[in-house]
């Protein structure tokens, strides 16, 4: 355990102090409501009909059995796969679109380092992954609403044989909005099976690759010719 947290540590300095994580993470929050926009046109095709039978599902009685009597540690670990799962998605394709990247931004200039294409790749991992994150949490807040008025103490009662774990009362009207450890646990489970759906979608709709790497491309296609730039003053003055 101490060994994994260490490795975990040096694994983050090396991405905050090796490869600029922070300033990534500055770059992309920066361009992140774009990046979404562009992708409403994905998200219109890939999650009407996951969207469509996660409600279907949402109230039946062996989610919410299951969600009510698996372990903690159980259901984050099986969250901790997912999680592995799209990152697994994301990363594999990387060398790929950062090679086709820099063959199209780096034009004449001189070829990129391997530790600069770690660091494009980065950029479109922290990019593509925040959209992933963003999506799944407004999927999760979604039906953490529905379930809190859809999902009454009486009807949680004859799903899992009691009132569950009240974490919070909003009171509209005449009626009280429960908020259960149940409900954030089956809501989280189908944000986190939308956001590896949409981590999938990502990779495999080509409109979507072809618009987002464009504009990378032509953001990154400035910062390569100044690179070049910088590179060829360097060499003639010495």
């Amino acid at each position: 355990m101490t060994a994994g947290a260490n490795l975990l540590l040096l694994l983050l300095i090396l991405g905050v102090v090796g490869f600029g994580l922070l300033s990534i993470l500055r770059w992309v929050a920066g361009r992140l409501l774009t990046q979404l926009t562009r992708s409403l046109d994905l998200l219109s095709r890939a999650l009407p009909l996951l969207l469509l039978f996660a409600i279907l599902i949402f109230p039946t009685t062996e989610v919410w059995q299951i969600s009510a009597s698996i372990p903690t540690a159980n259901a984050l670990i099986l969250l901790g796969l997912l999680l592995a799962l799209g990152t697994a998605f994301l990363v594999v394709r990387l060398p790929n679109e950062v090679a086709g990247m820099e063959r199209d931004a780096v034009e004449d200039g001189p070829e990129l380092r391997t530790r600069q294409r770690a660091n494009v790749g980065l950029v479109l991992f922290v990019s593509q992954a925040l959209q992933v994150l963003v999506v799944s949490l407004a999927i999760g807040a979604f039906f953490v609403v529905f379930g809190m008025l859809t999902v009454d103490a009486q009807i949680l009662h004859s799903w899992i044989g009691s009132n569950g774990n009240e974490l919070a009362t909003i009171r509209l009207g005449s009626h009280d909005l429960v908020l259960t450890e149940e409900l954030l646990r089956v809501s989280g489970g189908i944000a986190a099976v939308t956001g590896l759906y949409f981590a999938i979608s990502m990779l495999t709709d080509e409109l979507y690759r072809r618009e987002f790497l464009d504009e990378l491309t032509s953001e990154m296609r400035q910062t390569f010719r100044e690179r070049a730039e910088y590179l060829r003053l360097r060499a003639a003055q010495t």
